[in-house]
């Protein structure tokens, strides 16, 4: 089920204003097994649009929470970059918040507990909340006590009851993915300890728009973030931003640290940062005008430099069947006319097809038994890890087309 938005999600304001179409897309992680490829794909408009009430970037359509995440086929612990920063992280915040074993770190969307296991060896206390089935059962499977819940203030306030109050709260790329933001907030708020601490990472609306990453919208992201929106969307739950940096993953996120009002004064660079979204026109529409535009030229780009290189005999492959390919595969109509297959490290996603394009989803190892004269990289960004990975392929003549800002070669 869907339904489109006519009014802001976050405070209510209306009606939003357009700022891109990339068509009617299938849902950009439901795979598809053999069986079902001659059946028909539910598909849905993806368009986004600006809140002038609080600068609020957003999609119009909602597609029910339980048809996207209750089985889902992204594992974090399947990228080493991933891995890297949650071991990272963890070991620096348990450093300066001193936690031991009668602190409670809380995950929010906590995935196969990929962070967590990092304060789990430090000793602290841990609880995943994760509603994909799949993926939370193998998260208990290695020792992380996990909730196969959705987060809200229901559930906050429910664990608020038992007892359970966080001294750290992680949220790694969950918020974008939460049509009730409101109420996501307010569970914030509630899990909290007085002296608590949430770190929030989200995808950062300018470096999508500045960089054209437009492949990073799919239904699953209703949202993409300036800090102005969140701000005012934090300071309506009695939340403030008191740190925020801007971090490589994902094509350029920002990692908050948001904590219950009153906490002192922000850091010096959360003022910094919004006085250089106002500077910029972050908190107008007429910052979003070009997005579109740009978008179309890179597509046009994209399918002109593939099909000089089919006209020239040549074989592509592609590699990620993450959800940002299934956007760009599906908007700029690249399939099986073009692409020979799709290489993927999750087994999970292995022996399925990409939606929409139905591209076969085979091994990384399919690169060099198929010796592709190019891959499209799909997870760009991934790109320094990948191509260290497929360095005996690179060394055998194989070379990555890069699709983002604009098309290289590598």
């Amino acid at each position: 089920m869907s339904a489109p938005a006519v009014a802001c999600r976050s405070c209510g304001h209306g009606p939003l204003t357009p700022v891109l179409s990339l068509g009617t897309t299938p849902l950009a992680n439901q795979l598809l097994t053999k069986e079902r490829l001659g059946a028909s794909e539910n598909r849905h408009p993806l368009d986004v649009a600006y809140c002038e009430g609080c600068s609020l970037v957003q999609i119009t359509e909602t597609i029910a929470p339980e048809e996207l995440f209750t089985d889902y086929v992204y594992f974090s612990s399947f990228s080493d970059a991933m891995l890297a920063h949650a071991k990272e992280l963890a070991g620096r915040v348990a450093r300066e918040k001193r936690l031991g074993s009668s602190d409670l770190v809380v995950e929010i969307a906590s995935n196969d507990g990929y962070l967590l296991q990092y304060y789990k060896e430090l000793g602290v206390a841990v609880l995943g909340i994760e509603p994909a089935r799949n993926i939370a059962k193998v998260a208990r499977e290695r020792g992380i006590p996990t909730l196969t819940e959705f987060f809200g203030k229901e559930l906050a306030d429910r664990l608020q009851a038992e007892g359970k109050r966080a001294a750290v709260v992680h949220a790694n790329n969950v918020m974008a993915h939460v049509p009730d933001i409101n109420t996501f907030a307010a569970g914030l708020h509630a899990i909290l300890a007085d002296d608590g601490i949430a770190i929030i990472e989200v995808p950062y609306v300018r470096e999508m728009v500045d960089r054209c990453e437009f492949d990073t919208i799919y239904h699953e992201h209703v949202f993409y973030f300036s800090l102005t929106a969140l701000t005012r969307l934090f300071s309506r739950h009695r939340l403030a931003v008191v740190d925020v940096e801007l971090i490589p993953l994902h094509g350029g996120s920002l990692m908050l640290r948001v904590a219950k009002e009153p906490k002192g004064s922000a850091a010096p660079r959360v003022g910094a940062m919004l006085a250089e979204e106002t500077r910029r026109g972050m908190a107008s529409i007429a910052y979003y005008q070009g997005f579109s535009r740009n978008v179309q030229n890179v597509r046009d780009e994209l399918r002109r430099v593939l099909h000089d290189l089919k006209a020239k005999g040549k074989r592509i492959a592609a590699y990620g069947a993450a959800a940002k390919g299934s956007t760009l595969l599906n908007y700029t109509g690249i399939g099986t006319e073009t692409l020979d297959f799709v290489v993927d490290r999750s087994p999970h996603k292995q022996g399925k097809f990409m939606p929409g394009v139905h591209l076969p989803i085979r091994p990384p190892s399919a690169l060099m038994e198929e010796r592709p004269d190019y891959v499209l990289l799909l997870t760009w960004n991934f790109k320094d890890e990948i191509l260290v990975q497929q360095e005996a392929y690179r060394q055998a003549g194989g070379k990555f087309i890069l699709p983002l800002p604009s098309v290289s070669i590598v």
